[in-house]
């Protein structure tokens, strides 16, 4: 089932006096399904961040449409439907926080959508237990630290009970443990509950843990496919100013340089597994085991 659809998907930020609007989203045509996480790359000005803004009717298409379930996000009168559905986790979570206690935070959104007072409490303490903060729910948003934070924002987004989560460069100013906390929120969140998942980013490592891949490149849809798939095609993805994860980076430059490995070995395990077998295939295990009986028969003479 659908759970977003771009078609024909056109955006352009309003230009000066005399000049022409520049679209940044050009004819995209995109659909994401329930359930899937799907991680959104491309370089800056590609596009990505406004896409994301699409999806729960920040921005509204200057052509084209954007569906959210059955909802068109032009029209007005559904609005408080999209955003029940569609919640957004920023770059900067202080951007976000609008309380001095975390509970009274998490409780922001919901208490907008009119939800009732015993209804806000089930919610927070779902939502802090969910993000594994309910230890904090007393604390000041204020002396967190950024992974932290950025846990809050999300317990405030799942306070609403939405279908689908975006997080728009969410861990960009996170150092790696802030960023491995609120990754592993996430898979919990879509193994757990079901909850569809974009992630807007330009780390290759999160983009690995998506099922989907899709690379925007001048406000068009460039690539599109699983994470195997994508990270194998390394000359296109460079010619539009992306890397590939390290795994990959090492195998192409292996794979240049003659040795038999494959591409698809994205993670850490299949990639060793892959420079092993090609290794013993180039009969570097014979090699290194008739020098060490040489050396044996030397050491005995």
């Amino acid at each position: 089932m659908e759970m977003l659809r771009a078609e024909e998907l056109c955006f352009s930020y309003p230009a000066g006096e005399g000049e022409a609007r520049v679209p940044v989203l050009d004819h995209v045509n995109l659909t994401i399904e329930k359930g899937s996480i799907v991680a959104v790359l491309g370089h800056n000005g590609s596009g990505k961040s406004t896409l994301a803004k699409q999806f729960n009717a920040v921005y509204l298409p200057s052509g084209g449409k954007m569906w959210v379930e059955q909802f068109d996000t032009a029209n007005e009168a559904v609005l408080l439907e999209i955003r029940r559905r569609v919640g957004m986790v920023f770059q900067n979570p202080d951007n976000q926080i609008v309380a001095n206690v975390v509970e009274e935070d998490v409780a922001f959104a919901p208490e907008n959508l009119g939800v009732s007072t015993e209804e806000i409490r089930r919610r927070v303490d779902d939502a802090l237990a969910a993000v594994g903060m309910s230890d904090f729910t007393r604390h000041a948003p204020h002396l967190l630290s950024g992974g932290q934070k950025q846990r809050v924002a999300i317990a405030g987004v799942l306070a609403m009970e939405p279908e689908c989560i975006v997080l728009d460069e969410a861990t960009a100013m996170l150092d790696p443990r802030g960023r491995r906390d609120v990754l592993d929120t996430v898979r919990r969140l879509n193994r757990d509950k079901g909850m569809t998942v974009v992630m807007i980013t330009h780390h290759m490592d999160e983009a690995e843990l998506a099922d989907r891949v899709v690379v925007l490149n001048h406000g068009q849809v460039y690539l599109d496919g699983a994470p195997k798939e994508i990270f194998q095609q390394v000359k296109q993805l460079r010619s539009i100013g992306l890397t590939v994860p390290e795994t990959v980076k090492l195998l192409y430059d292996l794979h240049q340089e003659g040795m038999d490995v494959l591409l698809s070995a994205i993670s850490v395990e299949e990639c060793a597994d892959a420079v092993c077998r090609a290794l013993q295939a180039c009969g570097v295990e014979e090699s290194v085991s008739e020098r060490e009986n040489e050396r044996g028969t030397n050491y005995q003479s």
